[in-house]
C-alpha cells in the first residue's frame, strides 16, 4: 500500500504486558503476555500459561468476548480450507456462492450464513492508481487531521494522490500493470467456502475491499439482497490496526446504523487472528521450507518485515498493532524452535510515508545494518500480509532485495504470502465456525455531539478558509506541474 495510518481505538483494545524491544538474538526474548494458541508458550526462556484450545475467544479480556460500539461481538481468535461443492460467481463485483444452507450445525439450522472477507483492495490497471490513492488518503483513518481541519480531507487527498500517482504507477507497472489482490482474495473466498462445506457448514462468502472494487458497501448490499441471517466478519489482516481492520469496521458501523434490516442482523467480528494455531504453524511451514533452499540453513537470518504505522497511532491512539506484531513473531519463532530451528531473527517495519515518525526499526535501514554486521544469508518474511501485492512483489522483491545485495548480503530468499495455503484456509474456516454462535445484533447508536449538524455560521467560516487553503494547495506550481504531467 502507498500509505497507512490508523484511527483512534477504544480503550478495550489496549494490550498490556512487556513489549519486545529487540528481536536480534536467539533465545533471550520475552513476549507480551497476551493471547496464545493451545499449548504454545509465549516465552523462549520462561513458559507462559497454556491456553485451552476449546476456548472460542482468545483474548486478554477475562470475559473472552467484546462488545464494540458497533454492537456486534468482537472475537480474538479463529481462521480453513476447501471442498469442491457448488459454484462461485460474482454479482456486482462481490463473490457469492449459489448454495443452500444445510442443517448439520444446530446453530445454523434454517439460517443463511454469510462470511464477509475484508481487505484493502488495489488498482487493477494503471488508470486506477490515482483514484485508488484518492480513496486511500480520503480515509480519515489513514490521514488523521485535527477536527477543525477535517473538512480539508478530500482536497488534501486529491493533492497527495496526484503527486504520488506517477511513482506508484511505476511500482504497479513493475509487477504487471496492476494489483493482484482482488484475484487472490476471490480465490481465498472460494477456498474458504469449500473448507466450510467440507466441515458441513454452508455459507455465502463475500469480498469487500476498503479502497477499490468490490467496495465493502457493495458486499453489504449483496448480503442484504441474499437475506443473510447470521454474519461473520473476517478481516484478512492477522493483526488488528485501527487503520486496517478498524477502518473497515467503521465503514460497516456507518452502513448498519442507517439500515433497519442490517442493524438487526447478528454479527461476529474476528478482529485479529495472528495467535491462531493454524496461522502460526502455516507461517512456520513456509519459513521452514524456504530455509532449506539455502546451502547453510542454520546461518540464515530470518527477517520479518511488517507494514508500519505512524508511532502516534500506537502511543496516542492506543493502536495494539505493535504489541500484536511482536507477540506474533514470538509465537512463530517458538513454533520453529519446537521443530529444532533456532535461527537468529529480527523484526522491522516497511512502507513508511511522509515526514512523521513511524514504527521502528525501518526495514531499509536494518538491511543496511545487517550487511555491515556481516550477515550473508537472509530470508525475508512478509508477516503482516496474507496475499501477494505491491508491498511484497515490488517493495520487498525488488527494492529491498536490491538494497540487501548492495549492502553485502549475498544470499537472499523470501517467504511467499500465505494465499490459499491449505492449513491456513482450514484454520480460517475453524475461526468462522467457532465465532458464529457469538453473533449478536448490532446496535444503532444515536448521533454523538461530534456528529450532529454543525453550526451554520462556524461551518461557513471553516468552509471559506478551507476553500482558500485548498485553492492555494491545488494551484501551487508543484501541483499544477503534477496535474499537467497527469493529464498529458
Amino acid at each position: 500500500m502507498d500509505a497507512m495510518a490508523r484511527p483512534g481505538v477504544s480503550s478495550h483494545m489496549r494490550l498490556s504486558g512487556p513489549r519486545l524491544r529487540s528481536l536480534n538474538h536467539k533465545s533471550s526474548m520475552s513476549c507480551p503476555q497476551t493471547s496464545s494458541f493451545t499449548s504454545a508458550r509465549c516465552q523462549l526462556s520462561e513458559g507462559l500459561q497454556d491456553i485451552d484450545k476449546s476456548s472460542l475467544v482468545v483474548s486478554s479480556d477475562p470475559t473472552n468476548t467484546r462488545t464494540s460500539n458497533l454492537g456486534g461481538s468482537y472475537i480474538h481468535g479463529p481462521i480453513h480450507n476447501r471442498n469442491p461443492v457448488g459454484q462461485t460467481f460474482c454479482s456486482v463485483g462481490v463473490c457469492v456462492h449459489d448454495g443452500s444452507v444445510i442443517e448439520s450445525h444446530s446453530h445454523a439450522k434454517e439460517e443463511r450464513v454469510g462470511v464477509l472477507l475484508l481487505n484493502l483492495g488495489g488498482p487493477e490497471t494503471l488508470h486506477d492508481v490515482q483514484p485508488f490513492l484518492f480513496n486511500l488518503f480520503a480515509d480519515p483513518d489513514i490521514i488523521r487531521l485535527p477536527r477543525p481541519f477535517q473538512f480539508l480531507q478530500r482536497p488534501l487527498a486529491q493533492l497527495i494522490s496526484v503527486l504520488r500517482a506517477p511513482k506508484s504507477k511505476e511500482g504497479y507497472a513493475a509487477i504487471g500493470g496492476g494489483s493482484p489482490l482482488r484475484k487472490i482474495t476471490d480465490e481465498q473466498a472460494h477456498a474458504l467456502k469449500m473448507a466450510l462445506e467440507a466441515k458441513k457448514m454452508a455459507a455465502n462468502v463475500y469480498v469487500g475491499m476498503r479502497y477499490w472494487y468490490p467496495f465493502t458497501e457493495e458486499a453489504v448490499q449483496q448480503i442484504k439482497k441474499d437475506r443473510i441471517t447470521r454474519l461473520v466478519v473476517l478481516p484478512l489482516y492477522p493483526q488488528f490496526s485501527i487503520s486496517t481492520t478498524g477502518s473497515s469496521i467503521r465503514v460497516l458501523q456507518s452502513i448498519f446504523r442507517e439500515d433497519s434490516y442490517l442493524s438487526r442482523l447478528p454479527v461476529s467480528i474476528i478482529e485479529s487472528w495472528y495467535q491462531r494455531e493454524g496461522y502460526v504453524k502455516s507461517m512456520a511451514d513456509l519459513i521452514e521450507k524456504e530455509l532449506q533452499s539455502f546451502s547453510k540453513p542454520e546461518e540464515v537470518m530470518v527477517f520479518f518485515s511488517a507494514h508500519g504505522v505512524p508511532v502516534s497511532y500506537v502511543e496516542d491512539a492506543g493502536d495494539p498493532y505493535r504489541d500484536q506484531m511482536e507477540e506474533c513473531i514470538c509465537l512463530i519463532m517458538e513454533e520453529l524452535k519446537a521443530r529444532g530451528i533456532d535461527n537468529d531473527h529480527t523484526l522491522a517495519y516497511q512502507s513508511r510515508v511522509g515526514p512523521v515518525k513511524w514504527l521502528q526499526p525501518y526495514t531499509d535501514e536494518v538491511l543496511v545494518e545487517l550487511g555491515q554486521k556481516g550477515v550473508k544469508s537472509l530470508l525475508a518474511v512478509p508477516v503482516s500480509f496474507v496475499s501477494e501485492h505491491i508491498e511484497t512483489l515490488e517493495e520487498i522483491d525488488m527494492e529491498y532485495k536490491h538494497l540487501a545485495l548492495e549492502s553485502g548480503i549475498e544470499n537472499w530468499g523470501r517467504v511467499p504470502a500465505l494465499g490459499c495455503t491449505s492449513s491456513f484456509i482450514t484454520d480460517l474456516a475453524d475461526a468462522v465456525i467457532e465465532s458464529l454462535p457469538l453473533a449478536a445484533a448490532m446496535s444503532t447508536p444515536r448521533k454523538t455531539s461530534e456528529e450532529v449538524d454543525p453550526d451554520p455560521v462556524s461551518y461557513a467560516i471553516k468552509m471559506f478558509f478551507g476553500s482558500m487553503l485548498a485553492f492555494v494547495l491545488l494551484f501551487s506550481p508543484k501541483m499544477i506541474l503534477a496535474f499537467r504531467n497527469h493529464l498529458f
